[in-house]
């Protein structure tokens, strides 16, 4: 498969994704919320477990989700677009160790939802990733995820709102 294709194929899969999320938006939205009371994380609740994975889809609102809607695509793109990372795999670890990571650390008696925690996950593990690999291509989409998005690293400081922030 030619570069170009991968690539391409990469954004599409993120923005799939956010599209996937998109809708059960609107069905969490159409039925009071019960999906996210349901399905985030509870940390250290055995019935907070299927959070991790269930957690990344859901939003609490139209602004959570649009404040992922372009890291998701972008990262989850460049994710895609260099199949060294193994990507699928890659994705699959990221998601479940934030899941699990905020199940263990989060604050009892909350509730956790939204893709943050794989969106610094991503951050992470593209900029990582350029160190180890050595590769040109990797190099390339480390400066560009540094440049848009090294500020995020700045998410896990103290908030400054009444926000969660384990994810962060």
């Amino acid at each position: 498969m030619s570069d170009a294709k991968t690539i391409k194929q990469g954004f599409i899969r993120a923005a799939a994704f956010m599209g996937v999320a998109g809708v059960i938006l609107a069905i969490d939205t159409l039925t009071g919320d019960t999906l996210t009371h349901w399905f985030g994380v509870r940390p250290r609740n055995l019935w907070g477990l299927d959070g991790i994975l269930f957690s990344p889809l859901l939003h609490g609102g139209l602004a959570h989700y649009f404040s992922n809607l372009l890291p998701m695509i972008v990262l989850g793109g460049l994710l895609f677009a260099n199949p060294n990372y193994k990507p699928w795999r890659s994705l699959l670890l990221i998601w479940l160790f934030s899941g699990a990571g905020t199940w263990i650390i989060g604050g009892s008696g909350t509730n956790h939802i939204g893709a943050s925690g794989v969106v610094f996950g991503l951050v992470t593990f593209l900029i990582t990733a350029a160190i180890l690999l050595r590769s040109w291509r990797s190099a390339i989409i480390s400066i560009t995820v540094f440049f848009m998005y090294g500020g995020v690293l700045f998410g896990a400081l103290p908030p400054l709102l009444n926000s969660e922030m384990e994810s962060h």
